[in-house]
């Protein structure tokens, strides 16, 4: 890598969470799924109350990409659309039985990723990776 990149830190977490999506993508392929499946899926499967607009916000997705992301889960019975209490103009989504099961299917393969990704790192390594990436992601 040349010298100047090893010190553009928006370089560097780019990088990496680019080899860490690709990774995730081929572990999922198998499933039919990406990542974006899989993250939405989560937070459908522990949240449930999100509209497709808050998932967007939330996950950084461009709202058309959620649309599309959500009618793929959907079509695969992972994942419903339900009225959203609060607004009658909304729907939340929310993970079905189905989609739990496959999100408990879906998760080693996930934290496999992870740890491969992360092999290098020790316990205490990886903590501080994880604090110091969360705040910067959250400004």
């Amino acid at each position: 890598m040349p010298a100047p990149l090893a010190t553009e830190a928006g370089y560097l977490l780019a990088r990496a969470g680019g080899r860490a999506i690709s990774d995730l993508n081929r572990a999922l392929q198998a499933h039919g799924l990406r990542s974006r499946h899989y993250t939405v899926l989560l937070v459908a499967a522990e949240n449930g109350t999100l509209s497709q607009r808050d998932l967007g916000e939330l996950l950084g997705i461009d709202p058309s990409a959620v649309v599309t992301i959500v009618d793929d889960l959907e079509r695969d019975g992972l994942v419903l659309r339900e009225p959203h209490p609060d607004d009658r103009r909304s729907r939340r989504i929310v993970a079905t039985g189905k989609g739990r099961t496959r999100l408990a299917e879906l998760t080693p393969l996930a934290r496999a990723v992870d740890d491969d990704l992360l092999g290098g790192l020790d316990a205490g390594e990886r903590q501080t990776l994880l604090d110091l990436v969360q705040r910067v992601a959250h400004g």
